[in-house]
């Protein structure tokens, strides 16, 4: 940027503020003044002719014959212009001496410090008597040169990273071409086989469907053929009465008569008529609505994509929002526990647990309209985990319960576990498993989305237990599970096996007095609130403390849960204020996962 000297002045007379661009001056050097062909006069080929040229002016920009050398140095205005001799064997051009605009017969030879400015030397008498610093150009060649050196030492080294850069990037470029080919080759295989299982089913619904109607049709053909056979026997029978109605023996009609009357004229076939364990009809029915749901969540696979550019815990974050999770039907104060945000049908949506009204509920923009839902949980919820990118799992541990809800974004309440144990905190594990808080007896157990417990950790830490109320957990990016414990006041970080990664249990100015809401960003960092200290706490991914990122101060009091959305703003949870705030900081090259599930 150039400050100018006097902006209220035409244009022209401060335009020589802006500082010159060693770039710009670089191609003026090669395709400017100075670029054309030195070999002939120019001003002898203007009139036909051509003469071997033997100096250059590098400010007409002309090259010179003797004879217009001559003429050139008799012109009052041109003898102070500089002439580079071209009459040597190598014709090379001479260093360029540049002209004051102003002062146009004056060279610039002095520089001036103070106003970073190349001046001649009226310049200096007229303008700059007052400055401390106007020395000559030549004498801070040493300077410039050695600056120059230093700069082009860094530029070269750019140049070389910038190069090793663009060969790795080559590198990668190639490698996600190959990437992208088999997570295709994947998606194909996978979708193939969800078609190779569905001809499975084709194939013996038809061959049931071809078995029944080979049954039903071979039972109808049978009835035809009966009732052929009975026809037959009536039209028998008949005959028979008529031949002993037109005889004249008496004796003919009795028998007939008796035959009747014993039942001999029934058809034989009348009996198999009226068998049972016939089809008497088949029909095809289809749930379509059922289909449609089976095709929606048939868990085809997921693509994880990382974006650049988002939240740097380094800065400091700046309030954007205030969610009042207050609304209408609410009978108490709402206190707020713990928070997630999903992303359905392209909706950010804020799902947070509210305690004191036994409810959870999802506040969404649609339609350029702040909306929200409410769901009742019968019983105070706690802790919620995020299961798929519409569906979370809530704690209601006064209920024994844990509870699917489906975010649509509106909630929806789609299951209910009640598993052995009441938990307390929760967090989803790869597998479609559940790590989860217990107090009675303290531990984390691993569960199946049935309740069941596959594996349950109550670890020792330099032989005393270390957890005691863990009712808040989260999931690193490795796979590990972050407990915040407020009975044994740490952090813990556990392998789903039960190994202790690391805690944080620290004492003095960083110790922690109450912690409650724990997460962990796709870069490994992790926050963790403290109820009491009126903070939230910035560790490393391995547990060690990088600072207060929030603090009273900041508008934070008594934060419960807090998570970070995809987007990268961060949500805490004030429990005493009823209300969520959303916080962002400034942005830097690092990256965040977002999942598509098909």
């Amino acid at each position: 940027m150039t400050k100018v000297s006097a902006p209220e002045r035409p244009v022209e007379e401060w335009a020589d503020d802006i500082k010159p661009i060693f770039v710009i001056l670089g191609l003026l050097d090669t395709f400017g003044p100075g670029s054309k062909d030195t070999t002939d006069c120019t001003y002898c080929q203007e009139h036909g002719e051509t003469t071997l040229a033997v100096a250059w002016c590098s400010v007409c920009d002309d090259a010179l014959c003797e004879k217009c050398y001559g003429a050139h140095n008799c012109t009052p205005s041109f003898r102070h212009h500089d002439v580079t001799d071209l009459s040597g064997e190598v014709k090379v051009k001479g260093k360029r001496k540049a002209m004051c605009k102003e002062h146009k017969q004056e060279s610039l030879e002095f520089l001036c410090q103070d106003c970073k400015k190349a001046v001649c030397q009226k310049c200096c008498i007229l303008y700059h008597r007052k400055c401390d610093a106007v020395v000559t150009i030549t004498s801070q060649m040493v300077t410039m040169k050695t600056e120059l050196t230093e700069m082009k030492k860094s530029l070269t080294k750019k140049e070389g990273e910038t190069k090793l850069r663009v060969k790795e990037q080559k590198l990668q470029e190639q490698r996600e071409r190959d990437h992208y080919s088999l997570m295709k080759s994947h998606i194909q295989s996978a979708c193939q086989k969800v078609i190779d299982r569905a001809k499975q089913k084709e194939r013996k619904l038809l061959d049931r469907m071809e078995n029944i109607s080979h049954k039903h049709i071979g039972q109808l053909k049978a009835d035809i053929k009966t009732g052929e056979m009975s026809v037959l026997m009536y039209q028998h029978q008949t005959e028979l009465i008529d031949q002993a109605l037109q005889s004249e023996c008496d004796m003919d009609v009795y028998e007939m008569y008796q035959g009747c009357e014993a039942g001999d004229v029934e058809a034989v076939g009348d009996a198999d008529l009226k068998e049972g364990g016939r089809i008497a009809s088949v029909t095809f029915r289809q749930d379509t609505d059922k289909l449609s749901k089976s095709l929606d969540d048939l868990p085809l696979g997921e693509i994880k994509v990382l974006y650049e550019s988002v939240l740097d815990l380094k800065a400091t974050p700046v309030l954007q929002d205030t969610i009042d999770i207050r609304v209408a039907d609410d009978r108490s104060k709402p206190n707020p526990i713990d928070v997630t945000v999903l992303v359905v049908n392209d909706i950010d949506t804020v799902v947070v647990t509210d305690w004191d009204n036994t409810s959870v509920k999802s506040f969404y923009v649609k339609n350029n309209q702040t909306q929200h839902s409410k769901l009742s949980m019968g019983g105070p919820p706690l802790s919620l985990t995020k299961l798929t990118h519409n569906r979370v799992s809530v704690t209601v541990p006064r209920r024994n319960q844990i509870v699917i809800v489906e975010v649509n974004p509106d909630l929806v309440l789609r299951s209910a576990i009640t598993p052995s144990k009441r938990y307390w905190g929760i967090t989803s594990l790869p597998q479609s498993t559940l790590a989860v808080g217990s107090n009675s007896p303290p531990c984390v157990d691993i569960l199946d989305m049935t309740g069941s417990v596959l594996r349950s950790i109550s670890p020792l830490h330099k032989g005393k237990k270390i957890l005691q109320y863990p009712d808040f957990l989260s999931t690193t990016r490795t796979g590990n599970i972050l407990v915040s414990d407020r009975g044994t006041k740490c952090v813990v970080c556990l392998t789903p096996e039960g190994d202790v990664v690391f805690t944080y249990s620290p004492t003095g100015d960083t110790a922690l007095e109450f912690p409650q809401g724990i997460t962990s960003t796709e870069t490994g960092d992790i926050l963790v609130t403290d109820f009491n200290l009126h903070r939230v706490i910035h560790l490393t991914e391995s547990g060690q403390f990088v600072r207060n990122i929030l603090t009273k101060e900041g508008g934070i009091t008594c934060p419960a849960g807090v998570c970070v959305d995809p987007s990268g703003y961060m949500y805490v949870c004030l429990s005493t204020e009823g209300v969520v705030k959303v916080f962002t900081c400034n942005h830097s090259q690092v990256y965040v996962s977002d999942v598509a599930y098909m």
